[in-house]
């Protein structure tokens, strides 16, 4: 049985997220009751975006080159980061991560591909909304990214960060994001969504990813 290693705390809803539903889909697959070996190493979510800010990409990735390796260390086998933005240095921990990393980014692209989406909206902080990291993977399979509006992606990335990551949920949000979606979909034609906002579950598969 191999362990996985989750590099968290970018942040804390999105990590609890996948905590939950890789253990409920091991379950599904092992009725027998047992649970799947993990690790956690909850790292600092003030310190990354800023960092990212800066565009020091050097010290984001030796920051979660360390985190990675702790993981490694404590008995990991492979890791994956719990958080879109990390991914802006996939790359370069590809080449100095000792374990396999998975991304998440080329696993929801296989996810919508598998779907048989062609044009998704992208919702995320404004790193991930405004990098190269998704579209450059999407692309490979013929797939579109939409960003919303500036003003949107404002809107989208001050709520993130000020609420979500920080366990508040207001309907009022969920509402306005909602809207965003509607809009784009006359505005851009999209026919899926993927996003990084964990907690706010508004989109309706198949339609939504």
């Amino acid at each position: 049985m191999k362990t996985l290693g989750i590099a968290g705390g970018i942040g804390p809803e999105s990590t609890i997220e996948y905590y939950r539903q890789i253990v409920a889909g091991y379950r599904n697959r092992r009725p027998d009751g047992s649970y799947p070996p993990i690790l956690i190493n909850s790292i600092d979510l003030q310190k990354l975006p800023a960092l990212i800010a800066a565009n020091d990409l050097d010290a984001v990735t030796g920051y979660l080159h360390g985190a990675i390796a702790r993981l490694s260390r404590a008995g990991a086998d492979f890791v994956v980061l719990a958080s879109n933005t990390p991914h802006i240095v996939l790359d370069e921990l590809y080449a100095r991560a000792a374990i396999p990393l998975i991304s998440i980014v080329e696993a929801t692209c296989e996810a919508a591909r598998h779907r048989g989406l062609r044009r998704l909206g992208l919702f995320g902080t404004r790193f991930t909304m405004q990098g190269r990291f998704y579209p450059d993977v999407f692309r490979r399979e013929g797939i579109a990214l939409v960003a919303p509006n500036q003003e949107e992606q404002d809107y989208i990335h001050d709520r993130y960060l000020g609420e979500l990551v920080q366990g508040i949920i207001r309907p009022e949000t969920r509402e306005a994001i909602l809207a965003i979606v509607d809009r784009m979909r006359v505005r851009d034609s999209i026919d899926g969504l993927t996003t990084a906002i964990a907690g706010y579950h508004f989109w309706t598969p198949p339609l939504f990813t």
